[in-house]
């Protein structure tokens, strides 16, 4: 039961991690592609009131691996070390490239940083799912393997699906944040995003199954269960596709993309931790063979427990706070 709740745990802090931080890398992401310097700043103000609660999920995530699976944390790290590197790097300069961005305008070589940064924090995060594809080398309960072993053609094709879909979020949230032209561009390119995301994604999932990571579907009830989450993810690409072009001014022309591609992102989540249960990484390191001692579960459950309500109260609000369009100004209305 711990074992389960903890499971849980984890997989709601990365959801909303990869959510809530996915659009605000995504923006980052955009602006490389924009050559206005009004619209860049405008995108990175954007996202400037919210980003840091966004990123406490990631806290909470690190802290639930360490604390619930200490062999898998243990394993994780040495087995991506140079992937996270670049990302906790990454997450850094991009943390105060946009309070300096923000605060001291228009310093364009950090908005240029806030975008570059934002590039690579993506694409490593895509790279680090990838290494959980490629099979560990333990001794014991050491890690034997290189810093390079884990890394592969997979590692990159993930790593470009991750980036993808983050743009695609980042060009949604545009669109709902905004009016005039920079609408109208974030449209147009927030549907080219998402049909590269989506064609990628194809491809992750056609080829998975030739690395050491391979979908477990041998189940009816999995089987079923992983097909019915693709056809929701289908379905809010398939949303977004179809609802990022809508021209008129209104709630559901901006809140659709971000919807569509909101759901889909979950599902596709949902899909793979179902077709990988209980293998965390290959062949054998599973859930059950890296959890932690009982009450050391117990008490960080109690802990991280508590702390999730306040980190989502506190999204809420500053969601609230500043809802609305952002004008020229960086007034939200």
């Amino acid at each position: 039961m711990t074992t389960t709740l903890w499971s849980a745990t984890v997989l709601v802090c990365l959801l909303m991690y990869v959510v809530l931080d996915g659009y605000d890398l995504g923006v980052g992401v955009a602006t490389l592609f924009e050559r206005d310097p009004a619209h860049r700043r405008h995108m990175l103000e954007s996202v400037a009131v919210g980003w840091d609660g966004n990123e406490t999920w990631l806290i909470l995530l690190g802290v639930a691996l360490w604390a619930g699976f200490p062999l898998a944390f243990g394993t994780l790290l040495p087995h991506a070390y140079l992937p996270m590197t670049v990302l906790l790097f990454s997450l850094i300069v991009r943390g105060v490239s946009v309070e300096m961005a923000s605060q001291a305008p228009p310093a364009p070589r950090w908005t240029a940083a806030f975008g570059v940064a934002s590039l690579l924090a993506s694409f490593a995060q895509g790279f680090t799912l990838g290494t959980l594809t490629s099979a560990v080398h333990l001794r014991g309960d050491v890690y034997t393997g290189s810093a390079f072993g884990a890394f592969s053609w997979f590692c990159v094709l993930s790593g470009l699906a991750v980036t993808a879909a983050y743009t695609a979020l980042g060009y949604a949230y545009t669109k709902h944040k905004s009016s005039g032209l920079l609408r109208e561009s974030a449209a147009r390119r927030g549907a080219i995003a998402t049909a590269v995301a989506g064609v990628l994604l194809v491809i992750v999932l056609v080829t998975v199954d030739t690395t050491a990571a391979p979908l477990n579907l041998d189940s009816p009830g999995r089987a079923f269960a992983f097909a019915v989450l693709l056809l929701f993810a289908a379905g809010g690409a398939a949303t977004s596709l179809v609802t990022f072009p809508w021209k008129r001014q209104s709630g559901a022309a901006d809140t659709l993309p971000l919807g569509g591609l909101v759901i889909a992102t979950v599902s596709v989540f949902l899909a793979l931790g179902v077709a990988r249960y209980p293998v965390l990484v290959p062949p054998g390191l599973t859930v059950d063979g890296a959890v932690g001692p009982h009450p050391t579960m117990v008490f960080i459950l109690v802990g991280i427990g508590l702390n999730m309500p306040l980190v989502l109260a506190y999204n809420v609000f500053a969601h609230r706070a500043f809802a609305g369009k952002l004008d020229a100004a960086g007034v939200h209305s």
